[in-house]
């Protein structure tokens, strides 16, 4: 207890530091964790008798691996368009996303923890000031199931998606729990022209 580091000696149980317990024969002992940096630093004291208290790694919770994840971030995924870099005023331009579930191993509170995190919302920003939100990422064409009409010609807009991604971990391979929030990412902006189409004859005439 007395000592400044644990490799400093053997702790003298009867120094001054050590005889502050209510019980006269219980001696309080400092548990000790080491930094990645070599630094020993004291984590809590106890009052036992006899021998010092067993090492109780701290519990992550649910809030430790959410904040984990939005420091360290997901993918932000590009937006596809078709068609592709320029497109027509009132006509289906298609939109999809190339999605992946993401596998991580991190250290929480010294801890091995294993991450899942999987896309489940995608929400469309079409550029020009009209959105939608989807639970699918959209398919490239023949597929129209993710589509927007533009109404304004000779605009250059920047269309972008955002995807919430649902998680579970476990710890120290454990059994596995579920993350109640999402986190978010936002791709960056594409660059999508918007035309407007010339009627022209055409056609044998003679």
């Amino acid at each position: 207890m007395c000592a400044d580091t644990p490799e400093s000696g053997p702790i003298d149980s009867d120094c001054l530091g050590a005889m502050t317990c209510t019980d006269p024969d219980q001696r309080l002992w400092r548990l000790w964790g080491r930094l990645g940096t070599g630094a020993w630093v004291g984590i809590r004291t106890q009052c036992v008798n006899g021998v010092p208290p067993a090492y109780v790694p701290p519990t992550v919770t649910p809030g430790d691996v959410l904040s984990a994840l939005r420091r360290i971030g997901l993918p932000r995924l590009d937006v596809e368009v078709q068609p592709a870099a320029k497109t027509l005023v009132n006509f289906d331009t298609i939109f999809w996303t190339d999605p992946e579930t993401v596998a991580l191993d991190l250290t929480i509170l010294g801890q091995g923890v294993d991450v899942v995190a999987t896309p489940e919302r995608y929400d469309w920003s079409f550029g020009d000031g009209t959105s939608a939100a989807t639970q699918t990422p959209g398919n490239p064409y023949p597929s129209r199931s993710i589509t927007h009409r533009y109404q304004d010609a000779q605009v250059t807009v920047r269309p972008q998606v955002t995807v919430a991604y649902s998680a579970r971990f476990r710890v120290n391979g454990g059994g596995w729990q579920e993350i109640d929030e999402t986190v978010s990412t936002t791709g960056p902006p594409g660059s999508l022209r918007v035309a407007e189409g010339t009627p022209l004859l055409s056609g044998d005439h003679g």
